[in-house]
């Protein structure tokens, strides 16, 4: 009786000892026994619960299933006094007849906690753009991230479990920074090669416990592919800008130019625009100095697939001979004395996948001509002083105000690259072939001055009639030019014949024309006194004292002749 006495207390002393919560109960679901920790959890450290039910002291609890089917429940999550617990209940029997039951609650708060930050952990982990490779302090791999697997081409399948060493004779890389970590136990960074084909920057960090072991080693990789890619993207980008400054370059964003005609000669060139724009093939723009291939050129890139790539404009006539190659095809540092130290990038290079304007095509040496002929062959570049040949992709558009065939049989252009270049012609015609776009033209370039200087001005009858039958030698650009100087310079708000430049106003009136009356050459020659008398003085009172007139007189004639006080 004694012995038993003792084992009771034994036993109850090793149960009370625990620190996880422990409860006992008889078939009747009442609390036989509860440790101190159960005590604490649920009913304060109070000893009065004997024969209370289970229920009073958790309303949720599912000891009755297991009292009614003698099966333990294992792992049942549960939340007391706004804590997360684990409990596990089993059956209590004697002599093979069930008795009761008995529940081991366990907090696992702290648990969920951990186990909360460490799949934090892992998913920054698995989701760093570096690819992160971790091994054990064996060398045995343990884990790999997706940026690894996307980087090297490996599945982490055929990597965890096994040794670096192995990893290395089957051809996975050429040398592991792992096992030089846990050799030297040091951060060190290697140059690493990926199967053979691909270049990784590794840095391999050694984790150590209490005691200054290594436990893992945990190494970072980086694609230094798409490092080399970024640095060469920004010595392009340097180039770009440093070109804008340039005079025989064009800035990349898209031209505010407009194309206004009204003639049917230029809706067929801007038919035939939109119709080859699209393809990448090469197209050559001839047509008379100022007609506008420029500005046939930015339609032709806005029009194209390329629209948002870079459209370089090279004049050939405006770079010195002996500058041209350089500048084209780049080059090396050190390819020749005076050369940059960092070398250099050519505007053909920086066109890649954009397209290049060719302008005064005609100007371009013989011995740049072959050069251009192989690029548009092989569609590669390669540099001065460079021995490497880089793949190009870009689209030609040539420019030229001189007749190329005559150029060929002088001998003055390779009959070669004149086929390469001229894959599509587009002829535009100079203004006195198309006089339906002068008066269209007049007046968008009256307006557009008119809103650029903020300043409204029109023409007269007879000064239209006078610039519609003029000429036009320069073509466009000669009527643009000369539309902005007279709304600058004419200070009248009408611009009249006498305003135009003596070679349109005098060499250029209408035989068809009626002769002026007196009255009206009166008038003409009072005007133009007035106006000149204007340009003297600082005022209109001061005007009218020199004039010898009334100050409301001349207010009266400059309303009329709509002048201004300017």
């Amino acid at each position: 009786m004694q012995h038993r006495k003792l084992d009771e207390a034994f036993f109850k002393n090793v149960l009370s000892s625990i620190s996880n919560g422990i409860i006992v109960v008889n078939y009747e679901q009442k609390v036989l026994f509860m440790n101190p920790s159960a005590q604490k959890l649920l009913c304060e450290g109070k000893e009065d619960y004997i024969g209370q039910n289970i229920r009073e002291f958790i309303p949720n609890t599912e000891m009755y299933k297991v009292l009614e089917t003698g099966k333990s429940i294992i792992g049942v999550k549960m939340e007391i006094s706004g804590k997360q617990y684990m409990v596990n209940r089993t059956p209590l029997s004697q002599d093979g007849e069930l008795i009761g039951a008995i529940g081991v609650i366990q907090e696992i708060s702290q648990i969920e906690h951990y186990r909360r930050l460490i799949r934090q952990m892992e998913q920054i982990i698995e989701f760093a753009s570096d690819g992160i490779y971790v091994v054990d302090h064996h060398g045995d791999t343990l884990f790999v991230n997706s940026a690894y697997e996307e980087i090297t081409g490996f599945k982490r399948e055929e990597l965890i479990g096994n040794h670096m060493a192995d990893l290395m004779k089957e051809g996975y890389f050429d040398q592991s920074v792992s096992l030089l970590v846990l050799e030297e136990k040091k951060r060190l960074s290697i140059l690493q090669k990926i199967g053979g084909k691909k270049d990784v920057i590794v840095t391999g960090n050694p984790v150590l416990d209490e005691l200054g072991d290594i436990q893992l080693v945990v190494t970072s990789v980086r694609d230094i592919t798409r490092l080399t890619e970024m640095t060469a993207e920004l010595k392009k980008a340097k180039s770009f800008s440093a070109l804008n400054q340039n005079r025989f370059t064009f800035s990349m964003e898209t031209s505010n130019e407009e194309v206004v005609f009204h003639s049917s000669q230029m809706n067929e060139v801007i038919h035939k625009v939109k119709q080859v724009a699209p393809f990448p093939t090469s197209i050559l723009l001839s047509g008379p100095s100022g007609v506008g291939k420029e500005v046939i050129a930015n339609l032709i890139h806005e029009y194209s697939d390329r629209k948002d790539k870079p459209f370089i404009k090279i004049n050939c006539s405006a770079i010195p001979e002996q500058l041209l190659e350089s500048e084209l095809f780049g080059y090396e540092k050190g390819a020749f004395t005076g050369a940059r130290q960092e070398g250099k990038i050519g505007l053909l290079e920086l066109a890649d996948q954009g397209t290049v304007l060719l302008d005064e095509l005609g100007e371009l040496p013989l011995s740049i001509q072959v050069k251009l002929l192989r690029v548009l062959q092989e569609k590669k570049i390669q540099r001065i002083g460079s021995s490497q040949v880089k793949q190009l992709d870009i689209r030609i558009i040539s420019a030229t105000n001189k007749v190329l065939k005559d150029l060929v049989q002088q001998g003055r252009f390779r009959e070669d690259l004149y086929y390469r270049l001229q894959v599509v012609e587009i002829a535009i015609p100079p203004l006195i072939e198309r006089q339906q776009d002068i008066e269209i033209l007049l007046d968008h370039f009256l307006s557009y001055f008119s809103r650029t200087y903020n300043v409204h001005k029109e023409l007269s009858p007879e000064t239209r009639q006078l610039l519609k039958e003029y000429g036009w030698p320069g073509n466009v650009r000669e009527l643009k030019n000369l539309v902005e100087s007279m709304i600058v310079s004419v200070p009248s708000l009408k611009i009249e014949p006498d305003d135009l430049p003596p070679h349109i106003s005098m060499g250029m009136s209408s035989p068809a024309s009626q002769p002026l009356t007196l009255k009206q050459r009166v008038e003409k020659f009072e005007k133009k006194l007035i106006i000149d008398e204007l340009k003297k003085q600082p005022s209109i009172r001061k005007t009218a004292e020199q004039l010898g007139i009334d100050h409301s007189t001349l207010v009266k004639k400059m309303k009329k002749w709509k002048l201004s006080s300017n």
